[in-house]
């Protein structure tokens, strides 16, 4: 059944794989961006969405046009990684998407789905700000105001993501041969997930979130399987054919690093949603697109 969807985060990487999902099912796309916002991963698709440029109008305004929003999906974060000061961080993550719930109650819209990567298990700013949102979800949803789906996301890979992310800097640095690649000694293990795989879980997640008992939702979205970084970064190294010299144990661990992280996926599995892509099988694609990409380029 088609649906009406505002997006926000649209021109990332998650954002516009989800939002090229959402056409392909027959929905109707709303999307939030800012004037200056690069669209050059939506560029195909652009004249497809109904756009609005959230620095140049009321906030209000999507919702007085579009009465009849069946749910908000919301990706847009900010993850401080270009030193932005706590205050712009709780912003962009607490404050704006807290400011869309207000709304979506208001407009009687009766879903919102939140993204909740997991990159860290300890309180720095970034999860700090996610934590305050999902307890804000919580609290409208235990009020029965509106239905808020919380998804708490693993390490997704995938085309046309930023090239400052691990898997996609290891991928670029391994076909363009550098040098070496210096790194920890990788025996932390991440859950990697395929971002196809990822919004076809968000697309089930949508369809299915009104049928699911209670109001408020908490699902953790990954494989389901961790494999060590060292795994990961050997894995790609053999598929490039590269001749990048593999540095372990030169960088390092962090304070504090999370030697282990693994998505419970039987929520997700118990409403019919299965993995299609292997690791193997995501990584093959990934480093195709980047060849394509660098062909063209």
């Amino acid at each position: 059944m088609s649906q009406t969807i505002l997006v926000t985060g649209a021109t990332g990487f998650l954002g516009s794989h989800l939002v090229k999902g959402l056409l392909k099912q027959g929905h109707k796309v709303i999307i939030m961006k800012r004037s200056f916002s690069n669209t050059w991963r939506l560029q195909e698709i652009l004249p497809l969405l109904i756009s609005y440029d959230l620095d140049t109008i009321d906030f209000t305004q999507p919702f007085q046009d579009i009465p009849s929003i069946d749910a908000i999906i919301h990706t847009a974060t900010c993850y401080g990684r270009n030193k932005e000061n706590i205050s712009y961080l709780a912003q962009t993550n607490t404050l704006f998407p807290l400011q869309l719930l207000e709304r979506a109650i208001k407009y009687n819209i009766p879903t919102f789905i939140n993204t909740d990567t997991v990159l860290d298990k300890f309180l720095n700013p970034y999860a700090l700000s996610k934590k305050h949102l999902r307890e804000w979800g919580q609290y409208f949803a235990n009020l029965e105001k509106i239905r808020f789906v919380n998804i708490k996301l693993e390490h997704m890979y995938g085309e046309d993501d930023d090239d400052s992310k691990f898997t996609s800097y290891v991928i670029n640095s391994c076909l363009n041969n550098v040098k070496k690649l210096e790194l920890t000694a990788g025996e932390q293990k991440r859950d990697f997930i395929y971002i196809e795989d990822v919004v076809s879980a968000y697309l089930i997640l949508l369809d299915q979130a009104h049928q699911q008992s209670g109001y408020f939702q908490d699902y953790e979205l990954g494989s389901g399987e961790a494999v060590s970084i060292r795994e990961l970064v050997e894995m790609i190294h053999k598929m490039t054919q590269s001749r990048t010299k593999l540095n372990f144990g030169v960088i390092p661990y962090r304070p504090q690093e999370v030697m282990h992280s693994q998505a419970d996926i039987s929520q997700l599995t118990s409403l019919g949603w299965q993995l299609q892509s292997t690791l193997e099988q995501g990584l093959l694609s990934t480093i195709n697109a980047y060849l394509n990409r660098h062909q063209h380029s």
